[in-house]
Formats: C-alpha cells, structure tokens, sequence
C-alpha cells in the first residue's frame, strides 16, 4: 500500500473520531434500552424507534419507572443528544471534503456509495492503484469468501474479514440499505450474511476516469 499524504491522514483521522463517536452512541443506546428492559418497558429494536419514544417515555414514566432511573435515563439522553450533534457535524465535514474530491465524486456516482464511503476508501487506499482488479480489494477488505481447496474440490467459507473493518462494516452497511431500494440500487438483497464484491465495469464515469471502475454490488455468501 502506497505511503498516505497529509490530505488522507486528516480526513482518516475525522473518520476514526466519528467511528468512537458512533461506537459510544450505540453503547448509550444500548445501556438506555436494557434499562427500560429490565423495569418492562419494551421499545421496538431500532436507533429512530427508541430517539422517537423515548420523549413520550421520559414525561410521563409508566409506574415501572422509578424517579431515580428517569434521572438516570435523562442525562444518557443528554449524552446521546450531544453526541449526535457531533456526529452530525463531522459528517458535514466529511461530506464537503468529499464534494471537493475528485475520487470521491467518481465513487459518489456508483449506487449504494455516498460521501462517508467515498472518503473512507480515498482516506484508505487513496486511487485504489495498489489493486489491479476490484476482487483485490475486496480480498484486502475481509469481503470474499475463505476458501478451502482439497485435491479437485474447492469449498467456499464465510467471509474472511480481515483488512480495514470500519470501511467492510460501511459497505456491508451500504449493501443492507440498498437491498431495501429493490433494483433501483442494482444491490440484491442479502440472504444468509451479505458480502460486498467488486466487479469491472465500463462506466463513463470510473473511479480512476478510465474503463474498468470499481462498482458495488451486494451478493449473498453460500
């Protein structure tokens, strides 16, 4: 892998804080929900369904909820509100240094790839010259099936997930998400584990601005 410049050790560096960001909003959310768990207060599973209940929960507490753990719940709700306006914010930072990438914008254009992906995969790998076909990347990226071969047989695994995990964990991510859109996407919906798979493609509009980008798919592993 080619020595990273300045430019992609600064924006690796606002991924990295986000990713902590996101790993402590989940570990409140997490905490919040096994908290009205225990007392019987179920809340569908869901970061949206728990942010839009929890208001309505927290004026007025069922009998289960004792003042001392509303007290409790509130301030991993004012944690949780802080923390979402510094995610927010990083990500408005992310995207307009995206928006001003050309790499990111060639990404940008492949379905199920928005400004988070892009930059992380510019941060990561820079303009993907290390690879000299997409299935090396996804080898890099923990995405393909370990493989197993004895004599004449050949037998497919999970997935190896190894390589960067934040940049896998977005692109499997990416490829749930799109497996909601239907065709739209071009991303199949996942069966028994998703895996993401680079295929070539004779897109205009290639990552490196040449026949033979990189495009996204989303393909179930067997």
């Amino acid at each position: 892998m080619a020595t990273k410049t300045a430019e992609q050790l600064d924006l690796q560096a606002l991924h990295r804080v986000r990713e902590r960001l996101v790993s402590q909003r989940t570990g409140i959310v997490n905490q919040i929900r096994s908290f009205l768990l225990e007392r019987g207060v179920a809340v569908r599973q869901g970061l949206r369904f728990l942010r839009a209940e929890l208001p309505r929960i927290l004026a007025t507490p069922p009998d289960v909820l004792s003042p001392g753990i509303v007290r409790v719940i509130e301030g991993l709700a004012e944690d949780w509100r802080r923390l979402d306006q510094r995610i927010d914010r990083l990500s408005d930072e992310i995207t307009v240094i995206a928006r001003q990438d050309v790499g990111c914008e060639r990404l940008v254009s492949v379905p199920g790839i928005g400004p988070i992906i892009s930059s992380a995969m510019v941060a990561a790998i820079g303009n993907g010259d290390a690879f000299s076909k997409g299935r090396d990347f996804a080898a890099w990226l923990g995405l393909v099936p370990k493989q197993i071969s004895t004599g004449d047989r050949t037998i497919l695994g999970k997935i190896s997930k190894r390589g960067n995990r934040y940049l896998r964990v977005l692109f499997v991510q990416a490829a749930w998400v799109g497996s909601g859109t239907g065709s739209s996407t071009g991303l199949k919906p996942p069966r028994s584990g998703c895996t993401a798979t680079f295929l070539r493609s004779r897109s205009p509009t290639s990552w490196r601005g040449s026949p033979g980008a990189f495009r996204l798919v989303a393909d179930a592993s067997r």
